[in-house]
């Protein structure tokens, strides 16, 4: 298992939403993406593209 950071912070729509899922596209089965970002929308954004992925969100 493996961890990925992704630093979005100070990004503003639709960017950290963006540069997320081509991150967890690329993650491996197992994998944890652990994201910074400073953006109020994308608590509630990533969350919701991680649900049609099948993609679980531990942490917000």
């Amino acid at each position: 298992m493996a961890e990925m950071e992704i630093d979005v912070c100070e990004q503003t729509c639709p960017v950290p939403l963006v540069i997320c899922r081509k991150a967890f596209k690329r993650a491996s089965p197992g994998n944890i993406l652990i994201v910074k970002d400073t953006h109020l929308a994308s608590k509630k954004e990533i969350p919701m593209a991680c649900k049609p992925m099948g993609l679980e969100v531990l942490k917000i």
